[in-house]
């Protein structure tokens, strides 16, 4: 099983986007930041870091409203 994702950046490339791509929730960058410590820690990535993405497991993925039966949506 496959742990995590191989990607190479794009110039503009930002830790909170990663998150928000793969995770579905730009506040879950720490999993990418550890599982990379070659990169640097700046607000815009540079393009050409080849960056690992950690898979995460369904327990520890949050639960976004969208994904919810619309009884259980904060309506």
């Amino acid at each position: 099983m496959t742990t995590h994702l191989e990607i190479v950046t794009t110039q503009g490339e930002r830790w909170d986007l990663l998150a928000w791509r793969y995770y579905g929730d730009p506040t879950r960058y720490e999993p990418i930041i550890t599982a990379n410590p070659h990169v640097p820690i700046v607000p815009i990535l540079e393009s050409g870091w080849r960056l690992a993405i950690p898979v995460l497991d369904r327990e520890s993925a949050p639960v976004l409203e969208a994904d919810l039966p619309p009884w259980k949506r904060g309506l």
